[in-house]
């Protein structure tokens, strides 16, 4: 095979290997991240701006794909390339190496060996009786040679090793610094699409235009300080490889009786080279020590503290867990009505204590086997903390619809029968509505139920919840959004199709609890009250008789 064609097919392999290698190292470092943030706990996604996360999927894994592998693969080139211009380099400039180090530093060892003669020479005697021979022939012989030829030669290595250092400890926290300013820029973009409609009502998209801006603003900010010290690294390169220039052609001058001409211009040509060779390896070495930070952070996230498993096979559950009944919980705002919900999900787990429904202590459970017993039915609940002011804090727990037809979202794995879901819907009195929708159950429902009012999503949720027929319904305040008379048809067909459940109604309206095996009454995260509702209800110092009395039920 011809030299040209070995070439190419070296060059073919090498692209090919190399591509190959990167796309395996990102394949398995993005499985890794979704799979570990699958097995997140939810307390994570409570405190971590959505950006944040975004920005490890986005950001991190373009670099991941893109960046690293190009400045992988130039850096090797350049390396590849000094070590080649090295190598012709030395071959034919070895004498001038020689020469350099005895011209360049002839002054200051002439100098120093004067002083430590001069200095050994006019040490007193008893000196002599008490050093060794050997330890002063060290000093003119080993030391001096130091000083002569090998400090030179590694003079200008120390001098790059020591910007490369200081320029990489610089940049790398720069790069990161930058990465964690451009999150809240996604999670603010985020946020007002999301709020689009709430922004335009109380009219303040100039205020979020504006914050939008600041925090652009504020991650160039942060970006514009690597620009800087990449420019500040190039400058000193180039200063460090134009005295490597000048010193050859000096000394190619000061030794031009013994070198001919073209050996001189060969070496100052290679100079030339080496120079540009030399920066460019220190710079693709920065910067994939700069955009390893990616890796970093990806890595962050991929070993992250996992949530509990999702299956306990050491702990089986009864087929008939749990049993039934009937339980209100009400409680002043903040009582923590719903904390006990998340609680109960493990979706927060329990600092202290335990959790047992009918007699088994959840945290023992899978968590796949605790909530495919358990099916919730939020609020919709939406709280400022001025409306006049602040639009910031969004407290919203919205019933969990997603885009696709109706029916996906009722019966998501497709298990279920027509018959079984106009059943479904006929009892949560959503029959009427979906009939009259041009597509039926085909019906395309857009992110988040955006199409849909909020008792209807609601309404949804029950009937999906009649789908799934758990042995535990948690009513979250679930008819807040719906009127009295669709509250009385909502509460009569919970009463029917969930008689042989055990159901936890969270409730603002007391009328709706009162046909509760019990109630339980909370304030500031502790439980004040458990009894039966009728016996509640006789005692007028208790503070369910007080809630009863201010909503004119006694």
């Amino acid at each position: 095979m011809s030299d040209p064609c070995l070439t190419v097919v070296s060059i073919f392999t090498y692209s090919l290997s190399f591509g190959i290698g990167c796309l395996n190292a990102a394949t398995v470092l993005h499985a890794q991240l979704l799979t570990n943030l699958m097995h997140l706990p939810q307390s994570l996604f409570d405190t971590t701006p959505i950006g944040r996360i975004l920005v490890r999927f986005s950001s991190d894994v373009g670099v991941l794909d893109s960046t690293l592998p190009h400045v992988l693969r130039m850096g090797e080139v350049a390396f590849f390339k000094s070590n080649l211009v090295f190598c012709v380099f030395i071959a034919i400039t070895s004498f001038i190496c020689d020469l350099s180090p005895q011209l360049g530093c002839w002054f200051a060892a002439k100098v120093l060996h004067e002083a430590l003669l001069k200095g050994v020479l006019r040490t007193p005697l008893w000196f002599f009786d008490t050093t060794p021979v050997g330890r002063i022939l060290g000093r003119f012989s080993k030391d001096v040679d130091v000083l002569d030829t090998s400090l030179p030669q590694q003079i200008s290595d120390w001098v790059y090793c020591l910007y490369e250092r200081f320029y990489v400890a610089t940049s790398r926290q720069l790069k990161r610094l930058e990465s964690i300013s451009r999150s809240p820029i996604y999670s603010h973009f985020g946020e007002s699409v999301t709020g689009a409609p709430t922004i335009r009502a109380y009219r303040v998209q100039d205020r979020f235009i504006h914050e939008s801006e600041e925090k652009v603003d504020f991650n160039q900010v942060c970006y514009f300080p690597g620009i800087i010290a990449n420019r500040w690294l190039a400058v000193r390169l180039e200063m460090i490889g134009n005295c490597i220039i000048f010193f050859a052609s000096l000394f190619a001058v000061l030794g031009r009786e013994t070198m001919n001409p073209g050996t001189v211009g060969l070496s100052i040509s290679y100079a030339l080279q080496i120079t540009q060779t030399l920066n460019w390896l220190v710079r693709m070495t920065s910067d994939v020590e700069t955009n390893i930070v990616a890796v970093e952070r990806i890595k962050e996230y991929a070993e992250y503290t996992q949530e509990a498993p999702w299956e306990n096979p050491n702990c089986p559950v009864p087929e008939q867990w749990p049993e039934t009944g009937k339980v209100g919980i009400v409680g002043r705002t903040g009582a923590g009505k719903s904390s006990l919900t998340l609680g109960l999900f493990r979706i927060i787990e329990a600092a202290g204590g335990s959790i047992h429904i009918d007699g088994l202590d959840i945290s023992r459970l899978g968590l796949h086997t605790l909530r495919s017993k358990l099916t919730i039915i939020p609020q919709t609940l939406i709280r400022f903390k001025d409306l006049n002011i602040n639009l910031d804090v969004l407290s919203l727990k919205d019933p969990v619809l997603f885009s696709g037809t109706l029916r996906q979202n009722l019966d998501p794995f497709g298990r279920l029968s027509d018959e079984d879901v106009w059943a479904a819907l006929e009892h949560a009195h959503l029959k009427a509505f979906v009939k009259g929708l041009p597509a039926g159950l085909n019906h395309q429902v857009t992110e988040g139920g955006e199409n849909l009012s909020v008792g209807q999503r609601q309404l949804i949720c029950l009937a999906r919840a009649l789908l799934r027929k758990t042995k535990v319904l948690i009513l979250d305040e679930a008819t807040a959004a719906v009127d009295l008379e669709t509250d009385d048809l909502i509460q009569r067909t919970i009463r029917i199709e969930f008689k042989n459940s055990t159901v936890l109604t969270i409730a603002h309206r007391l009328n709706t609890i009162l046909d509760s095996d019990r109630v339980i009454v909370l304030d500031k995260g502790r439980v004040v009250e458990f009894d039966k509702p009728e016996i509640l209800l006789q005692d007028k110092n208790s503070i369910f008789h007080g809630m009863a009395k201010d909503a004119g039920l006694v």
